[in-house]
């Protein structure tokens, strides 16, 4: 188990505020949501939003005036969030056909798009350099073998970064470690294969290095490893110019900053992360003799995920004597998988009874056919009722984007609130839009 999740009245919300008992966000109450959007439902708080994306900008443009955030659309990908992410002055990065068509259907101009990918197809690829993608981040030798064959046929000429992998393994699951030294991800600094792919870039007449990436995982709660990573990274840029001559226009150092999911949780502030990144950078240019490069981060989870909230209903109400109280609500792992994938915590509220004693210890469970199907394991609540209001915090990042319809569960909708509004940027799924891909029997 987890341990206990301090939850309710014992500690500040984190998100919105109380309104005479009743979970307010936005200025919408949470009965308000749930009568006129119904349960499960995604809550995102437009100003909390886009306070985040203006945090880096400001904070970048402070520390580092040549730089440019981009937004990991990963962590949330509808058309919304990302012309939101770019309005606020970030640009987008991309992995999919899906997530590229969606940045450009809002209206992001291909140019402030970034493609990833550890395995990307050729037709992927192909969308990129028809659509103009700013800038293809290389992961592989396979990436370069596709994009030396597809920029002959094409006549086009792509803007590239490689992606490196430093060997950086930050205290975080290890299913969101991705620098490490046996990662699926990148060219590893210390096997060599970063140098042959420096190499092998500059023979591809179709391509123009512009520079270089890492990123070491998410969820990562203090600094030092940022600034071990941004030192090699320097350090690579520093032979690249030392013995090919190459120069670095473009560092782009991932994100993975993290987020508060518990009141316990004190992750780095946005001011903080930025401003080490950019003292080693300037100090490690300093040091070797080299230009500054432009400086780029790739926020996701600490754009949107504290920005979100998931409003529920409880159901069935199961009190087993002596062992545990199953408090099930109307949504679970399909909407939410991260507990299941990688035991992720949270807090939640009883949303319309935030003035009564939290004086109930429960496990929150889900309504899919999996015994694993659990949200929150020790949550300390009022006892709770069936009709009960529970929303759970953090829930920004990764759940509607990894959202699935396992049992056949229709995805929950989106909704914006803001200034006392609410309005939906995802449209609640149906029973009919999961039946529309099926053949009907003979």
């Amino acid at each position: 188990m987890d341990g206990r999740v301090a939850v309710g009245r014992t500690g500040p919300l984190l998100l919105g505020e109380v309104g005479e008992g009743e979970w307010v966000v936005g200025g919408v109450g949470a009965r308000r949501l749930a009568r006129e959007y119904g349960t499960p439902l995604y809550i995102m708080d437009e100003a909390r939003l886009r306070a985040n994306c203006r945090a880096y900008v400001t904070a970048l443009r402070d520390a580092y005036p040549n730089s440019q955030a981009v937004f990991a659309s990963k962590a949330l990908c509808c058309m919304a969030v990302c012309r939101l992410a770019y309005d606020e002055g970030m640009w987008i990065d991309v992995v999919s056909t899906g997530e590229i068509r969606t940045a450009l259907r809002a209206g992001v101009p291909a140019g402030a798009l970034l493609l990833h990918g550890s395995n990307k197809t050729a037709e992927e690829l192909t969308v990129a350099l028809e659509a103009g993608v700013g800038r293809i981040v290389v992961d592989n030798v396979h990436d370069l073998d596709l994009l030396d064959s597809l920029t002959r046929e094409s006549r086009r000429r792509a803007d590239v970064l490689l992606r490196l992998t430093p060997g950086i393994e930050p205290h975080t699951h290890k299913a969101i470690v991705t620098g490490g030294v046996d990662s699926k991800f990148g060219l590893g600094i210390v096997d060599g294969s970063a140098r042959e792919g420096v190499r092998r870039a500059m023979e591809i007449p179709g391509l123009r290095l512009r520079g270089i990436h890492c990123h070491i995982g998410s969820q990562v709660m203090e600094l030092r490893p940022f600034e071990i990573a941004a030192e090699a990274m320097m350090e690579f840029a520093a032979w690249m110019a030392r013995d090919l001559g190459v120069r670095v226009e473009e560092l782009d150092l991932g994100g993975g900053l993290g987020i508060r999911y518990l009141p316990e949780d004190e992750p780095p502030a946005i001011r903080d992360y930025v401003s080490t990144l950019a003292r080693i950078v300037k100090e490690r240019a300093a040091s070797a003799g080299l230009p500054l490069p432009t400086l780029l981060v790739e926020p996701g989870r600490s754009i949107v995920g504290d920005a979100g909230a998931t409003l529920y209903t409880v159901g069935a109400v199961k009190r087993i004597t002596g062992i545990r109280t199953y408090v099930s609500v109307d949504g679970g792992m399909y909407e939410n998988p991260r507990p299941a994938l990688y035991q992720a915590r949270y807090e939640a509220v009883l949303a319309g009874r935030l003035n009564e004693p939290t004086d109930q210890t429960v496990t929150i469970a889900g309504r899919c056919c999996e015994s694993g199907d659990i949200l929150i394991w020790d949550a300390v609540l009022p006892e709770p009722r069936s009709g009960d209001l529970l929303a759970v915090f953090s829930t920004g990042a990764y759940n509607y984007a990894m959202a699935g319809n396992y049992n056949r569960y229709p995805r929950p909708p989106i909704i914006f609130v803001r200034d006392g509004r609410a309005r939906v940027i995802v449209n609640r799924e149906t029973v009919d839009d999961l039946l529309a891909k099926d053949v009907p029997p003979a």
